[in-house]
């Protein structure tokens, strides 16, 4: 389970890396011209709907053939793609040739990764003592915020260490290097994971689905809508409220790019730090009460909070990103467990890769985009807030229909009452 949890960070570290390294990345692979960057950041946008992709081809391998299994088939594919492209020919040794060999092994890296998540956090949900559930899933989360630090610490040391003409010349692929060293270290450390216990009951009993994707969208297709409910928030939440908030801070004239980039850190460091309170607290009180909380705090803060981001001084910023770190943390680790309960083992991956990837996919790659616009069409900071508190309006009825699966919640309902 430790192995799972850890193998997060390298996931992380290995897909976002491209986003810390996309200006290097325009100039190597692109030609460095005005629309170099944008061509870069539209692999990404391009790459990421693979994700969906890879969670249902995943998934259905998982619930078919086992959790541990599919994992090591997605960390293979990760430590072959990060290592090709380490090696992959430049723009000035191939042509326009280099920039689309480089936008196919990006896609091959969303496809692994779609698959990725949904599976460790299937397997610790699966392998964890039930009254500890939510605290063990919101590990994953935790770690895969550890991951993106990690991958902005190595983007940072490599740029610092060469100069511009050697890190153009070879000194980009240490980075991507030492990715796939971590992701082959991973694969390595799986091949004595244990399978799931709960997986492994269900092949004993003779229970495994033969078409785990058609159960999901029938008799546990409720799961899929909670899912995708859950994880649009989450979605929007981490998107909206963390990784744009450098870009509107800078934007809007409240802070300088390396101002920015250290409250990003610190936001950063607020969500590993509340994802396993926020787990303990579920499994303690409940997901349903948890949740709802969070998304009534994300509701009724966000659409105020970015004003004052952009309009209080460095003090109220700090503060801002720090509340929108929280309510994204917190949510995102009681998610993990949560989305994985509406599933039976027979299911999960597939429901997971139908509701929860999918989600992602929409509410997670264009919001950034999205909430740019939305300011510009608005004229007013509000407006990226108002979008996170419209999204969460709608996730709450969502919450309040769906049963609770909190194992140490249920066994103190069903306690009988002495007299």
């Amino acid at each position: 389970m430790a192995i799972a949890a850890m193998s997060t960070i390298v996931e992380w570290y290995d897909f976002t890396l491209y986003l810390y390294f996309v200006t290097v990345l325009a100039r190597v692979f692109y030609g460095g011209g005005a629309g170099s960057v944008g061509l870069a950041l539209a692999g990404f946008a391009i790459s990421y709907l693979m994700r969906p992709l890879g969670a249902t081809v995943l998934g259905v391998y998982g619930d078919r053939h086992g959790r541990r299994r599919a994992m090591m088939v997605s960390m293979a594919i990760m430590t072959v793609a990060m290592g090709l492209i380490a090696a992959l020919p430049t723009r000035a040794m191939a042509g326009p040739l280099a920039g689309w060999l480089l936008l196919t092994l990006r896609c091959v890296m969303a496809f692994a990764v779609g698959g990725e998540y949904t599976g460790v956090v299937a397997y610790l949900v699966e392998g964890a003592p039930p009254p500890r559930r939510g605290l063990v899933a919101s590990l994953a989360s935790a770690a895969s915020q550890i991951g993106g630090l990690l991958a902005a610490g190595v983007s940072a040391a490599v740029v610092l260490s060469f100069s511009p003409d050697t890190l153009e010349n070879w000194g980009w692929r240490v980075p991507f290097l030492i990715g796939a060293v971590l992701a082959g270290m991973i694969w390595i450390a799986r091949s004595r994971m244990a399978e799931s216990p709960e997986f492994t009951t269900a092949q004993t009993a003779g229970e495994i689905a033969a078409n785990p994707l058609a159960l999901a969208l029938g008799a546990e297709r409720a799961g899929v809508l909670r899912g995708f409910s859950i994880s649009s928030l989450g979605s929007i939440s981490y998107y909206v409220g963390m990784t744009f908030i450098p870009a509107f801070l800078v934007a809007s004239g409240a802070m300088a790019e390396g101002q920015a980039l250290e409250l990003s850190t610190l936001a950063a460091l607020m969500y590993i730090a509340v994802s396993p309170i926020a787990g303990m607290a579920s499994d303690r009180f409940g997901r349903k009460p948890v949740m709802i909380a969070i998304a009534l705090t994300g509701a009724v803060t966000s659409t105020a909070l970015f004003p004052v981001m952009a309009h209080g001084g460095t003090a109220l910023a700090l503060c801002g990103a720090l509340v929108l770190a929280a309510t994204s943390g917190s949510w995102s680790a009681v998610a993990a467990s949560t989305t994985s309960e509406q599933f039976s083992s027979s299911a999960r991956l597939s429901g997971l890769a139908l509701g929860v990837t999918s989600a992602t996919a929409v509410f997670g790659g264009l919001s950034p985009y999205l909430a740019q616009k939305a300011i510009g069409f608005t004229g007013g900071a509000w407006a990226p807030g108002a979008m996170i508190a419209v999204v969460a309006a709608c996730v709450v009825p969502v919450l309040a229909k769906m049963p609770e699966t909190a194992p140490r919640v249920l066994a103190r309902k069903a306690r009988p009452i002495l007299g």
